[in-house]
């Protein structure tokens, strides 16, 4: 028993941490970033002020994660965001291929507590910031909830993911709200005065089907006429639910850090009202025996404070696709801007611009311009509100944080501060150190003078020589499609390919690249041709006059014609894809963008793969034909297609695929990475759609590697993820290596996009 005599006041059990690097914020970003950092061998704490990590990810929440590739919806071929969260999201695939956002959870937490470099603090809120001088932070007060203890955190290094920038903002950090004029930097989408408005919150709800009759009585907080009070009211089915109602939102007008709590309120009384509207309106019969399952308890957030950096991104490096110096990640999401008055307002619920591709994001970006020991991350960091409406997503704020946490490392390494990494030169390091962990930085390949591959000799049992893709299924062009190949430059390979009709007919062919190699929009037209089309099957050889000035993907497209059916294969191979013209409402896509006015945007249209077990490549003949998945691919230091395959592709009908790194004098190994095609298309949301399989079709699942002597180094079964890193319990000496693949299925040829040995 405890007996504590009254007295005038007591203070809260305290808890002093000391650690290399605190990272405020648990959601995706915060994740990413102290994994990161841990896994390079820096202390880290992690506070998350919610149960459960993941943020706007999480089951509190609900919101599919995407990034690059837009739900398939864009222009960027094999732009799935790598390292971390590319792991994590191919973990949740695997796991979790239904989408059940309590599982998402599991997954998070299983990779935080799997590393011991991380002290995790979850329901813990930093109220409090300390600082050594004006600019420079020496500690973090926070506050458990649920053990009711209070935590001084210090650090030399701090990261703010915290989404609202609760450490910037207590540190004195200059940070911004609402949106910059077009004078300010030059942004023609920005308006021409700036104005305080924002995106608002969104909070979502699930439905089940009982099987049996179900009444719902409306609370009476709820919005009681819906029908009148809200403009797109029409858009409530009984189908939709959760993010899918990613439009249900409110509060751009107020002050979305601290007046969330109204905001849910307003959110609430919505998503109650709808629910008795769908219920008890009569208009939907099929909603007798539904119920509700869930709602949310707290809102998605998308806009609050952004902080100022060295470098504001702006709308100019999304659309130009500008290059820096100091890039450290990427971003692909359109420039998405919201109505302020949310559900409430008469205009569409998103107004989406794509870019031509993808962007590179300035390691300027991503620290406190006036705080010299604070990074920044998430949707907090330096960018205008036009380019922050790409930036925001959660793939791409993840794909931050592990370049955040790098740095971090590099920071602790070098004992520097976050800009000093600029001013020392120590950049090319961070992005050394990004590209080894699997971060895809675009235009930058990893040159790693450690990497014992590079001075290796390679032989492959076999190579895959793209020749022809045999013809098994029969399609009608109901949409226009488009054929990828990886071509050289000089002469265009002819093009043999096969197409039936009922009738005579013509079929519109042309051959387009993008204006820039690492582009995947096919916005030049090299050559045209119209093909005769007689009744029956037609073989069809299109011989293109055109040469290319460059190595870079191809389209060979083939317009609608709903008359003609075109021969397709179910062969397929890493680095060859087909595309469609394609609608994707989702995000703003109708098959072509067009501008309404000069805002900075570009034309375009949209070119787009299908999801399987949709999406088959054409069948085709090639003359000559392409030898571009040599094993020399495996030295390049690109992990991923861009402007070629980039990958060791092994011939379909060898039994045995293998690859063997020689060297001339025996070496010391420890440590193996080998790079699988997890299919950087695929966008893998993590909650609600659900995906076609659990492993990625392209994907080597069971290999072999041999020393000199033939024995068996390691070996691995059931494989799915994207980099395998091998550490082994003593390091060996051998001459050679010898890695057996096993095809991933009858119709893929096994892949390899790199090997690296230390």
């Amino acid at each position: 028993m405890i007996i504590s005599e009254a007295t005038d006041s007591r203070n809260l059990k305290s808890n002093q941490l000391n650690t290399d690097f605190a990272v405020i914020g648990g959601g995706l970003a915060g994740v990413c970033t102290a994994i990161t950092a841990a896994r390079k061998g820096v202390k880290v704490v992690l506070v998350q002020d919610r149960p459960v990590l993941g943020g706007n990810s999480s089951s509190e929440v609900r919101l599919w994660i995407l990034g690059a590739t837009s739900h398939m919806g864009n222009n960027n071929r094999w732009s799935r965001e790598g390292g971390v969260i590319d792991e994590i999201l191919v973990e949740n695939t695997y796991k979790n291929k239904e989408g059940n956002a309590l599982i998402f959870d599991t997954i998070l937490l299983d990779k935080i507590l799997a590393e011991p470099n991380i002290t995790l603090l979850l329901n813990t809120a930093v109220h409090e910031v300390h600082k050594a001088d004006a600019e420079k932070i020496s500690s973090v007060k926070a506050f458990c909830s649920q053990n009711s203890t209070e935590y001084h955190i210090h650090a030399p290094l701090f990261c703010d993911a915290s989404g609202d920038g609760i450490v910037g903002f207590l540190a004195g950090a200059a940070f911004r709200m609402g949106a910059e004029s077009t004078e300010e930097f030059g942004e023609k989408f920005a308006p021409s005065k700036e104005y305080g408005e924002l995106l608002g919150h969104s909070l979502y709800f699930y439905t089940k089907d009982t099987g049996k009759p179900v009444k719902f009585t409306v609370p009476n907080f709820a919005l009681q006429d819906i029908t009148t009070e809200i403009p797109r009211f029409r858009n409530f089915n009984t189908k939709e639910y959760g993010c899918k109602l990613w439009w249900l939102e409110y509060g751009g007008r107020l002050d979305t850090v601290h007046d969330t709590e109204k905001i849910k309120m307003e959110l609430w009384k919505v998503v109650y009202g709808a629910w008795n509207y769908i219920k008890n309106s009569g208009n939907f019969p099929e909603a007798e025996t539904m119920t509700l399952e869930w709602v949310g308890t707290i809102p998605g957030k998308r806009e609050s404070r952004r902080f100022e950096g060295d470098y504001m991104l702006r709308q100019q490096d999304i659309i130009e696709q500008n290059t820096h110096h100091d890039a450290v990640a990427f971003g692909g999401w359109s420039i998405d801007l919201h109505p302020a008055d949310g559900v409430f307002s008469e205009k569409p619920g998103c107004n989406q611009w794509h870019s031509k591709g993808i962007y590179q994001i300035p390691y300027r970006c991503l620290y406190s311009k006036n705080i010299k020991n604070l990074f920044l991350t998430g949707r907090i960091i330096s960018a205008t509100h036009v380019a922050f409406a790409s930036t925001r997503v959660m793939a791409t704020a993840a794909h931050v944080g592990q370049a955040v946490g790098m740095a971090a490392f590099v920071a602790k390494e070098n004992n520097v501060n976050p800009a000093e990494i600029i001013h020392q030169n120590l950049i090319g390091q961070l992005q050394d150190e990004l590209l080894k962990s699997g971060q895809h930085i675009p235009g930058y390949a990893l040159n790693d003078g450690a990497d014992l591959v590079q001075t290796a000799k390679l032989s492959a049992s076999s190579e895959y020589v793209l020749d022809e893709l045999p013809s098994e299924l029969l399609k009608s062009l109901e949409i226009a499609t488009a054929q990828m190949l990886p071509l050289n430059e000089g002469k265009v390979p002819q093009v043999i390919f096969h197409a039936e009709s009922d009738e005579a007919t013509e079929l519109e062919v042309e051959l387009r690249i993008s204006g820039k190699s690492a582009n995947y929009t096919p916005d030049i037209i090299l050559e045209k041709q119209t093909l005769a089309i007689q009744p029956g099957r037609n073989c069809l050889h299109v011989d293109f006059s055109a040469e290319l000035t460059e190595t870079t993907y191809a389209f060979i497209v083939f317009h609608k014609n709903p008359k003609v059916k075109l021969h397709l294969s179910q062969q397929r191979v890493t680095g060859v894809i087909s595309v469609f013209n394609l609608v994707n409402k989702a995000v703003s896509n109708f098959g072509k963008q067009t501008p309404t006015e000069d805002i900075g945007v570009d034309e375009f249209e949209f070119w787009c793969p299908q999801r399987r077990p949709e999406g088959h490549n054409v069948a085709f003949k090639l003359n000559p034909s392409l030898s571009k998945f040599g094993k020399e691919n495996i030295k390049s230091g690109v992990y991923r297609p861009v402007s070629e395959p980039n990958a060791w592709v092994a011939a379909k009908e060898d039994k045995a695929p293998s690859l063997q790194i020689v060297w001339d004098e025996a070496q010391t190994i420890q440590k193996i990475e080998l790079f699988f095609d997890t299919d950087y298309d695929h966008p893998m949301e993590s909650v609600l759609m659900g995906h076609p399989e659990d492993v990625m079709p392209f994907c080597v699942r069971n290999y072999i590697i041999k020393d000199d002597l033939g024995n068996v180094v390691f070996e691995k079964t059931a494989n799915y993820q994207t980099l395998n890193t091998i550490v082994l319990d003593k390091a060996i000496s051998t001459k050679y290596l010898t890695i057996t693949l096993e095809h991933p299925s009858e119709n893929v040829p096994a892949a390899l996009f790199g090997v690296r040995c230390y």
